[in-house]
């Protein structure tokens, strides 16, 4: 028997009447999407925020406004989705939130001042997290050990292509509408997952497995995930990885044709190529598991996290392209290994929780990566030192946690 705390990292079977052959495909294709609501939600509209400032008669910060309002519902969404999946069950709480995804986002395309939108994106994101952290648990429900972090690595086969291929759907939608018609596309969208989600997403967690407490014992079962110094270890582990991410993200577009004066074409295809690293990476990911255990891989590829985000500083203060852009692209692949095993190695050893933990680490996520994005404006303009900076910061963090937390008992 193992020590509580410890994740089982043995190979993992899926459980039994787990979906297989072109069910499990579509389940997989289901699940990648509903993961795929957020940065939908957050990367989709982006192309139009000069005509919403035009149209609302709003300054960019108030647009902007919107933006955080989403990322913050998304991460309530999951705190309160998470509890209530563990008592009523996954296709309940996730069908009520798709539904209410789409048609909030009919509300946002209608919304008429910059404050009623922001207001409508924070109700979206609350609804979209409930998809987010389901998604999580249904794999949960059906895998364990080196079973789920295989799945997790698959899954960025949907959900990896999502921040990359969003931007340029928004910008396809303007050329044919105004920027309400994207929010009308995120309704569609909403509406096509509810309607996958009725038809072929399964109840994963039998009614004898359910939480049958309250409040109270929501309140309780937060406060053994708190004091459960592995399962927070790796939830702080991969939220520090998801800040170097979202730094990345954030800081990228202005380090390369501001800084280093890129043409937007050839930022467009770095940062392609950067995401489609990170999708390989979770492949690659997959095939080792055969091998080596999650841990044994987390620890490895957060070391070469680290030695990335080291180039990555070393380029920008030396001013050199070539060695920003070669070093980014070895510390964003390397997130298509962190992120599928620290949330196996997680979520492993809370089964009978798996959706309050996995709101839990998303909330936490959502936080610390949401804090990433300012941290790389506070250095000012004309440099890439302080996006290279939260990197190093981030990959660091990342590995302490790693190494201080995880050890098992």
């Amino acid at each position: 028997m193992r020590p509580a705390g410890t994740a089982d990292t043995r190979a993992g079977t899926p459980t039994a009447g787990t979906p297989a052959g072109r069910d499990g495909l579509m389940l997989l294709v289901l699940l990648g999407t509903l993961t795929a609501i957020g940065p939908l939600s957050l990367d989709m509209y982006l192309p139009a925020f000069p005509a919403m400032t035009r149209d609302l008669g709003a300054d960019q910060a108030q647009i902007e406004l919107s933006l955080t309002t989403c990322l913050v519902g998304l991460a309530l969404g999951q705190l309160i989705t998470g509890p209530l999946s563990d008592r009523w069950g996954r296709r309940r709480p996730v069908l009520v939130g798709v539904i209410g995804y789409a048609l909030l986002g009919l509300a946002c395309a209608v919304a008429p001042t910059a404050p009623a939108l922001a207001a409508a994106r924070f109700a979206q994101g609350l609804a979209g997290g409930m998809g987010v952290v389901v998604a999580r648990a249904v794999i949960r429900d059906l895998y364990a050990g080196r079973a789920a972090a295989k799945y997790f690595s698959r899954l960025t086969l949907v959900f990896g292509v999502a921040p990359v291929a969003a931007p340029s759907v928004g910008s396809l939608v303007l050329r044919f509408g105004s920027w309400r018609a994207v929010f009308v596309t995120l309704a569609v969208i909403g509406l096509l997952l509810a309607a996958a989600v009725a038809w072929r997403l399964p109840e994963t967690l039998p009614a004898e497995r359910r939480s049958t407490g309250g409040l109270a014992s929501t309140a309780r079962t937060m406060r053994s995930l708190f004091a459960d110094r592995v399962y927070l270890g790796y939830a702080l582990t991969q939220a520090f990885a998801f800040a170097g991410l979202f730094a990345y993200i954030s800081g990228s577009s202005f380090v390369f044709q501001e800084v280093f004066g890129v043409s937007g074409t050839t930022f467009s295809l770095l940062f392609g190529l950067n995401a489609l690293c990170l999708v390989a990476m979770g492949q690659v990911n997959a095939r080792l598991l055969d091998r080596f255990d999650p841990r044994r891989l987390l620890v490895a590829t957060l070391l070469v996290n680290a030695v990335a985000a080291v180039g990555v500083l070393t380029g920008a203060l030396a001013a050199s392209l070539a060695l920003v852009a070669v070093t980014l692209f070895a510390f964003v692949g390397s997130l298509g290994m962190v992120t599928p095993n620290s949330t196996a190695l997680a979520l492993d050893s809370h089964p009978r929780h798996a959706g309050t933990a996995a709101a839990l680490m998303g909330g936490i996520q959502s936080v610390i990566g949401a804090l990433a994005a300012p941290l790389v404006g506070l250095g000012g303009e004309g440099s890439a030192i302080p996006m290279a900076a939260v990197l190093a910061a981030a990959a660091a963090l990342s590995v302490t946690a790693v190494h201080t937390l995880t050890h098992p008992r």
